[in-house]
């Protein structure tokens, strides 16, 4: 009886483990510890969302849809039609306008957000366009 020793036989129907053997030619389960990763991201759960909710919002030539999408840096606004597939109007933390007036270095804040918004509401009341359905892209 050898003890703490894994011989393996030569025609695989038994290893002996200590004083335990594991017939049936089976080795035996090591026990795996260590972290494991969620079965879905965040990117993932938010694109989920994302789906559920264009599947109800869609933009018409009367109430065109508003989505908003943000990243770590920028921010984004655009203002769609859907029935022709165009952009009626856009706004961006990436315009000279309103990267100018605004200096942040940690992504976009609600000021930020709030000078976004009047941009793309100076846009949309340019070109006629009082009403939107409002797509948030599947943030929470």
């Amino acid at each position: 009886m050898a003890m703490g020793i894994v011989l393996p036989s030569s025609t695989a129907v038994g290893w002996s483990v200590g004083s335990s053997a594991f017939v049936c030619g089976q080795r035996p389960q090591q026990l795996l510890l260590g972290a494991r990763a969620k079965a879905t991201t965040r990117r993932e759960n938010r694109n989920a969302r994302h789906k559920r909710i264009r599947k109800k919002v869609e933009g018409t030539p009367e109430r065109p849809r508003m989505s908003v999408f943000r990243s770590n840096k920028h921010l984004c606004v655009q203002v769609i039609d859907d029935s022709k597939m165009h952009t009626l109007a856009s706004a961006s933390t990436m315009q000279k306008p309103v990267s100018e007036e605004s200096d942040y270095s940690c992504g976009p804040t609600i000021e930020v957000a709030r000078k976004v918004g009047e941009a793309i509401a100076k846009s949309c009341l340019e070109k006629g366009i009082t009403k939107v359905a409002f797509d948030r892209g599947g943030y929470p």
